[in-house]
């Protein structure tokens, strides 16, 4: 897997909307940003500015308006920072991770059985 481009907190917000609508124009991606966030108008802007040159995102001008497209994949991207986490806080060893979650409570029943079932359908 190549290396993909370090995406911030609030660029993978931009990020999401994207992955979920694209190709999609500046005026929706700041329009919905504007729902969530307290963040201007500028601000959006500059993070979609950055993720382009990052080499996160690719546009196409149409008319007067840019549409966007990732060229980073979400699964990719988000395998990629989940096998960077395991390696960086359980040295690469997921069962250590998944203990420590288990030994401190922090996976609800719900997520107990989706993980059961997830189990069960990896060993057939």
């Amino acid at each position: 897997m190549h290396a993909l481009p370090h995406i911030s907190e609030a660029e993978f917000e931009v990020m999401k909307i994207v992955w979920k609508s694209a190709p999609i124009n500046t005026n929706e991606i700041t329009e919905r940003l504007l729902k969530t966030t307290s963040w201007s108008a500028k601000t959006i802007q500059t993070l979609i500015k950055r993720l382009v040159t990052k080499g996160a995102l690719t546009y196409e001008k149409q008319g007067r308006v840019f549409v966007y497209t990732p060229l980073v994949e979400e699964n990719e991207y988000i395998s990629q920072q989940s096998n960077s986490f395991i390696k960086r806080f359980y040295d690469g060893d997921i069962s250590a991770m998944l203990s420590a979650y288990l030994e401190n409570n922090q996976l609800s029943e719900t997520e107990l059985n989706h993980l059961r079932s997830l189990l069960s359908k990896k060993s057939r």
